[in-house]
């Protein structure tokens, strides 16, 4: 049976209301929709801010593609899918794009979304008067002219970016970017309503204030308790949005997060989940515990631009003394893979990335190699080395960190004495960019798939380096891949960057991640197996139980 998009939501409303057989296109025909369509999510945190140009971390970026939608989304196992644009086409060098925006698309106000809103959002993106943490983006997309706009030497307009009509958006670039489509999916691309920035300015992201393009619009949002959306009714795929609420939680301690997920107050729990409880809930719920590999690598990251961590000798050290093993197989347990290298191997372009040669010693001689570099660099058990490891409120990230001083104090023969000290997530961000710590935890998780996600971390002018590592050598190797003649060359220059990365250790690699979390039965549509974690819950639907 066939259904006009106004039909299809009348039966839709019917479906749900009666349980009967489901009509959203991404439910399968037959499937037996519950009558009450509300999950309950937890985030983990409460996002430091809802603003596309002010975010830079996961619970944001989760945050925002319920509220936003940019020129493209992607589906369950990554592919990427048309958003905003319904299509797109690229010159021969891949330096000019061009995307052909739908025309039913529509702001929560009514409002048509338009290439201008795109517009206005990239160049208030690399506006320096923004001070988004995430501007270097534009650099890595190699947008015209996008280094001078963010170093404030041109103006925003004079960025690569341009709006033909109200339908057409067209950008051009300084670099040949085979893969322009997958960069475009992140969250600092999506579109902002100009009016509503230009009459409540940093307010315009109150509750009561915001205008989003997404499959959601935000009903509720109080700190430290929860968040409350609804359907977007201007969103031009709502006829095939299920869900009628979703609450977002900030429970940032995991056990609470899976005491009330058994309870049965939470569907979908955050990312986390206790080591120490992770057998026991594979065991009892083994249908609803998932522990998928993802475009993720755990680090402790050094602040190269302080003493004495600006000398090499003891960033080599601390990376040669941590033993990855007992930390993935005692302290995690849950299928994490040690780390050897920042890009995980198994993205796109990762396919030549080699271990350093210590990856293959004992841990005794790794061990004897560092204690020599500590004490060439001036430190021993008479004159220790004292720093402390900054890491944001969550068990997980203070067991690992207990464990990593444990393990430097022994493998370093008491030549460091480490504290720890835990903050809450907005101001251990605020910490790490104001270079206001000595090692800290830190993850860094694909923006798309493809190595350049994770290269371009550590370039001397990228906002998000808080190592502050700078390289000459190393941002020549990034960059000359833009000039690969073949994906075989580029993932030679890839690896070659990646070998510079592990003699420099501008963070130390712990492991890169799998994606432990405990999803209901009878919640279907999540994509739990997103290898870069694009969780859009406008696919999610609940089936009768």
């Amino acid at each position: 049976m066939t259904f006009k998009r106004s039909q299809l939501h009348t039966a839709l409303a019917v479906a749900l209301l009666t349980g009967s057989s489901a009509f959203a296109a991404n439910v399968p025909a037959g499937t037996e929709l519950a009558a009450k369509q509300e999950v309950v999510y937890n985030l983990s945190a409460n996002p430091a801010s809802l603003d596309p140009a002010k975010i830079e971390g996961d619970v944001e970026g989760q945050f925002s593609r319920q509220l936003f939608e940019g020129l493209v989304t992607s589906d369950a196992s990554g592919h990427i899918l048309p958003g905003v644009a319904k299509s797109w086409d690229h010159s021969a060098d891949f330096k000019t794009w061009t995307f052909h925006l739908r025309d039913d698309a529509k702001w929560s106000n009514g409002d048509p979304v338009t290439a201008e809103d795109f517009v206005y959002a990239w160049q208030r993106l690399a506006d320096p008067k923004t001070a988004a943490p995430y501007s270097t983006y534009l650099k890595y997309l190699t947008l015209q002219n996008a280094a001078e706009v963010v170093d404030g030497t041109k103006q925003a307009s004079e960025l690569g970016v341009k709006a033909l009509d109200a339908h057409t958006l067209q950008l051009t670039l300084d670099a040949s970017v085979p893969y322009v489509d997958k960069l475009v999916e992140h969250y600092v691309l999506f579109p902002v309503h100009k009016a509503t920035i230009e009459k409540f300015g940093d307010q315009w992201t109150k509750k009561e204030n915001i205008v989003g393009n997404g499959a959601f619009k935000l009903d509720n949002l109080i700190v430290n308790e929860k968040a409350e959306l609804s359907p977007n009714p201007h969103y031009w795929d709502n006829a095939n949005t299920v869900l009628t609420k979703v609450t977002l939680l900030p429970i940032e301690s995991s056990t609470t997060d899976m005491n009330r997920y058994r309870a049965g107050e939470i569907d979908i729990t955050g990312k986390e989940v206790p080591p120490d409880m992770y057998p026991k809930l594979k065991a009892d719920l083994p249908d609803e515990v998932f522990s998928s590999p993802i475009l993720c690598t755990y680090v402790y990251e050094i602040n190269t631009a302080k003493a004495p961590f600006d000398d090499v000798r003891v960033r080599q050290a601390l990376s040669l003394a941590i033993d990855r093993n007992i930390i993935t197989d005692k302290v995690l347990n849950q299928g994490q893979v040690p780390a050897y290298h920042f890009t995980p191997p198994y993205i796109n372009g990762g396919e030549k990335l080699v271990n350093p040669d210590w990856s293959t010693w004992t841990q005794k001689q790794r061990n004897e190699a560092a204690i020599k570099l500590l004490a060439d660099a001036g430190f021993s058990k008479q004159k220790p080395l004292d720093f402390t490891i900054l890491y944001n409120t969550s068990e997980n990230h203070k067991k690992i960190a207990i464990a990593a001083s444990s393990i430097w104090k022994q493998n370093l023969a008491g030549a460091v004495n480490v504290k720890m000290e835990n903050q809450e997530w907005k101001t251990y961000l605020d910490s790490r960019h104001q270079g206001n710590y000595d090692v800290a935890r830190a993850g860094w998780c694909a923006d798309y798939n493809e190595a350049t996600s994770f290269l371009n971390y550590f370039l001397s002018d990228s906002s998000n380096n808080t190592a502050k590592y700078k390289n000459a050598e190393y941002d020549a190797a990034v960059k000359q891949a833009l000039l690969a003649e073949s994906d075989e060359q580029r993932q030679e220059i890839y690896a070659n960057a990646e070998t510079l990365f592990s003699r420099d250790v501008p963070s130390v690699p712990v492991y890169h991640y799998v994606q432990p979390r405990l999803v209901k039965p009878y919640v279907k549509g999540y994509a739990v197996n997103h290898p870069g974690q694009n969780y859009y819950l406008k696919d999610v639907y609940l089936i009768k139980h």
